[in-house]
C-alpha cells in the first residue's frame, strides 16, 4: 500500500513506509492503541478496561477490553511480525478472561481508571451510548485480537481454524508511514475474522463493594487468620483500606493521592486466596510513584527470599493455601510495611 499527502498546489507527496520497530518500542504501540481503540477494532467497538492485566499464572495481558455486546476482548500486541507462539499465548489469556465475572471486571476497571467508585455496567452503557433497555450480558463470549505489522501465514491459518471452531479470533495488520516534517500515519486492516455485533438481551448489574464482614466470611480459616492480621495492621498504621467487589486493597495517601500497597483476594476470585503487591499495572505504584527500579527489584527479591512469595509478572504474590505461623504473617506485614515506607520516601512522580 502507498499513501500520499496532497499539497496545496495539488501535488502528491508520498509517505514512506517504515518498519515500526526501527524507531519505536512495543510500549509506544501499546500507548497509541490504548488511547485510540478504533485502531484495534473498527467503529470504536472497544472499551479498554485494563492494561498489563496480571493473570492467575503471572502472565500479562497487553490490553483488556469489552465490546458493545459485553464480550471480553483480549488484545495481544506485537510491533513486528507475529512469533509462532502468539496464538497459544492469546488462548492462555482468553482462558483466564473467560472466568472473569462482572464483579472482577469492575475491579479491573476501577484499578485501571483509578476510581474506586466506578460502576462498571453504567460506565459501559455510557461509553457505547446504550439506553436503559439495552441490557447486556457481560462476558458471555470472549474475543482474541492480535495486532501486528505482519501476521505470519501459520498464525493466519491457525486463527482461521479457531474461527471455524467457534473461537472468535481477529488478526489486525498495521502499517507505519512517515513523511517529511515528521508527520506520521498508521493504517490498519483486519486480515482474519469478522466483526461480531450480537447484543444479548439479558439484564446485568454491578455489585456493590464487599464489606469487611462479608469478605472475612468468604475466606477459609487460613485466609481469615492472615487477612484479619493485615486489616488490623492497616488500621494501626493509618493505611487507607479500599473495598472492591471481591476483596480489598491497603494503601497510603501521598499528597492527597492514594497509592495501593497490596491487594487481598478471596478464594472465589480468579486470583484465588492470595496477597499481591501493587507495583505493576494501571493505577499502580510504578504509575504514580518515583520509585527507582532497583528499589522495586530489591523489595521483590527480599519478599521472595521469605519463601512466601512467588513471581507474578511485575509483582509478587503469596498464595494463602495453608496455615501460616505468626512469624510468617509478620514477614508478610514487613514486606507491606517496607513498600509503604518506600512510597512515602520517594513520593509522587
Amino acid at each position: 500500500m502507498r499513501i500520499f499527502g496532497i499539497q496545496p498546489d495539488g501535488k502528491f507527496v508520498q509517505y514512506g513506509q517504515e518498519p515500526f520497530q526501527a524507531g519505536n518500542t512495543e510500549e509506544t504501540l501499546h500507548n497509541w492503541l490504548e488511547s485510540n481503540p478504533e485502531g484495534i477494532l473498527e467503529d470504536n467497538e472497544l472499551l479498554i478496561i485494563g492494561r498489563e492485566v496480571v493473570t492467575d499464572l503471572g502472565a500479562y495481558i497487553d490490553l483488556l477490553g469489552v465490546d458493545s455486546a459485553g464480550n471480553v476482548v483480549v488484545v495481544e500486541l506485537k510491533r513486528a511480525k507475529t512469533p509462532r507462539d502468539t496464538v497459544a499465548q492469546a488462548l492462555e489469556y482468553a482462558a483466564f478472561a473467560e472466568r472473569l465475572d462482572i464483579d472482577q471486571l469492575e475491579t479491573i476497571s476501577r484499578t485501571y481508571m483509578n476510581d474506586e467508585s466506578l460502576n462498571f455496567a453504567e460506565y459501559h452503557r455510557q461509553h457505547f451510548d446504550l439506553s436503559e433497555s439495552d441490557a447486556v450480558a457481560f462476558n458471555k463470549d470472549q474475543r482474541i485480537v492480535i495486532v501486528c505489522q505482519e501476521v505470519a501465514p501459520q498464525i493466519r491459518q491457525t486463527a482461521q481454524f479457531l474461527n471455524s471452531k467457534g473461537v472468535n479470533v481477529t488478526c489486525v495488520e498495521f502499517a507505519f508511514f512517515q513523511a517529511e516534517g515528521g508527520r506520521q500515519l498508521m493504517s490498519q486492516e483486519i486480515v482474519v475474522g469478522e466483526e461480531s455485533r450480537r447484543p444479548v438481551q439479558v439484564s446485568s448489574k454491578s455489585a456493590p463493594a464487599v464489606s469487611e464482614g462479608t469478605f472475612l466470611a468468604s475466606l477459609d480459616d487460613n485466609g481469615r487468620t492472615v487477612f484479619s492480621r493485615i486489616l488490623e495492621w492497616s488500621k494501626e498504621n493509618s493505611m487507607h483500606i479500599s473495598w472492591g467487589a471481591k476483596g480489598f486493597s491497603s494503601g497510603v495517601i501521598v499528597d492527597e493521592v492514594r497509592v495501593p500497597v497490596c491487594f487481598a483476594y478471596p478464594p472465589n476470585s480468579v486470583y484465588k486466596q492470595s496477597l499481591y503487591t501493587a507495583f505493576g499495572g494501571a493505577g499502580s505504584i510504578k504509575s504514580k510513584v518515583a520509585l527507582p527500579d532497583e528499589v522495586i527489584s530489591d523489595t521483590k527479591e527480599k519478599a521472595q527470599n521469605t519463601g512466601l512469595f512467588m513471581a507474578a509478572g511485575q509483582d509478587v504474590k503469596c498464595l494463602i493455601n495453608r496455615c501460616l505461623t505468626d512469624e510468617e504473617v509478620n514477614s508478610l506485614l514487613n514486606v507491606c510495611g517496607s513498600i509503604a515506607l518506600a512510597i512515602k520516601k520517594y513520593g509522587l512522580k
